[in-house]
């Protein structure tokens, strides 16, 4: 059986060097790059089952690397950093990530997200629960379908999807998203997306209100 493999880039030798070895271990083929440029040179140049893509790079971030790639692959990508800011996450999905690690890494926590990911591990989620909601480059797929999603509603989405199973609160989300400036302007927005993925209000499966808190996405 071929083996998976990862691009690897860090331009932290110590963390490279312990991601390469953990993951190699697990099974993996892991091919390591320290800087944007040779990243986006690899993608352009060679077949990768998935990026694993620090976002401070010596030469530009990997925000630009994501720019740069997106017509180029289509392959999971799990973009790490130190930072852990809502807007920072948000441009990572807008720009194609599929996920989003804050370092440090727990490498175990790492593998079972490759797995994910690459849709080859069962016992984490079966194949149509993995599939319902989808983050392309600027588009959120559901179950498989494009939506026609303004900005703000994209943006309100993406960040349900990155905290799913998880309630948010209605404080936080409109703190998060600049765009929305009150509790009823969210609600609108909420409603809004109900509507386009047929989730009805009062027996929704999917975006659920949790009543005197906030929402959240189950999947």
């Amino acid at each position: 059986m071929q083996k998976v493999r990862i691009l690897l880039v860090e331009d932290d030798e110590l963390a490279s060097e312990l991601i390469y070895t953990y993951l190699t271990e697990c099974g993996f083929e892991i091919e390591p790059v320290f800087t944007a440029t040779d990243s986006v040179a690899k993608i352009k140049n060679e077949n990768f089952d998935l990026l694993l893509l620090d976002i401070n790079l010596p030469d530009f971030d990997g925000f630009e690397v994501l720019k740069s790639i997106k017509n180029h692959t289509s392959i999971p990508i799990i973009v790490t950093s130190a930072y852990n800011d809502t807007q920072r996450k948000l441009m990572a999905f807008k720009y194609g990530a599929s996920d989003y690690m804050t370092k440090p890494l727990d490498l175990e926590e790492l593998e079972a997200r490759i797995w994910l990911q690459l849709g080859k591990n069962s016992e984490i989620k079966t194949e149509d629960e993995k599939r319902i909601f989808e983050i392309k480059e600027n588009h959120i797929y559901f179950k498989k379908q494009r939506l026609e999603l303004t900005t703000i509603e994209f943006e309100l989405l993406s960040l349900l999807i990155q905290n799913k199973n998880n309630v948010i609160k209605r404080e936080e989300l409109v703190s998060a998203l600049s765009s929305i400036s009150s509790n009823r302007s969210l609600d609108n927005h909420i409603k809004n997306i109900r509507k386009k993925i047929g989730d009805n209000g009062n027996k929704a499966q999917y975006l659920k209100t949790e009543y005197g808190v906030g929402y959240t996405l189950k999947v």
